[in-house]
């Protein structure tokens, strides 16, 4: 059977979008091929053609979520979003309950750290990448402590988010998130010399 052009790499795309969507809801692990192959509306044996390994797919889904998670907030900092819209655009009860198309960091970071090393450093240079968006936000005129302190405020919307989702209560949950924009908002004063 013959396809049209770009129909595989078409597939390929289709299959990495379902892959990282079904890993952030259920993790890496208990996200195997053939449950991904299923949603993606194909067969497990279909899966060949396009990655070497789980391991592969892994990696490709991971920079791929971080990708569109970064150019999501490039273009809500072209909208003219500042950084206190950025943090409760994140910390926020829509990104709470959507772990399936929200931050591979909050829905996989214990995961991500048991990868292999090439999957890691893929998932550092996203991080980095994301972190230097979130930095050019901050009121600081130093390059170097915008950049720490824009990964201490991601980091703690991480773990905020994390937090508030581990809660059953949902009142509970919500006041987790604001104590996390609260919190962040505060690290993202300018420090006093």
């Amino acid at each position: 059977m013959r396809f049209e052009k770009g129909h595989k790499a078409a597939t390929r795309r289709h299959i990495i979008d379902v892959a990282s969507k079904c890993m952030r809801r259920d993790g890496i692990s208990a996200a195997g091929i053939a449950g991904i192959m299923g949603e993606a509306g194909l067969t497990k044996g279909a899966f060949s053609p396009h990655f070497e390994s789980k391991d592969a797919l892994v990696r490709e889904a991971l920079v791929s979520a971080l990708d569109d998670q970064k150019h999501r907030l490039d273009e809500d900092q072209r909208r003219g979003m500042d950084l206190e819209g950025a943090i409760r655009r994140y910390l926020n009860p829509a990104h709470l309950e959507d772990p399936t198309s929200g931050c591979p960091s909050a829905a996989l970071l214990p995961e991500i750290a048991r990868q292999p090393l090439t999957t890691r450093r893929d998932y550092e240079k996203g991080l980095r990448s994301y972190v230097a968006t979130l930095a050019a936000l901050l009121p600081d005129a130093d390059a170097a402590a915008s950049s720490r302190r824009a990964t201490a405020i991601f980091g703690l919307m991480v773990g905020t988010l994390q937090f508030a989702r581990a809660v059953p209560n949902a009142t509970q949950a919500e006041q987790i998130l604001e104590g996390g924009v609260e919190a962040a908002l505060h690290l993202a004063r300018v420090p006093s010399s």
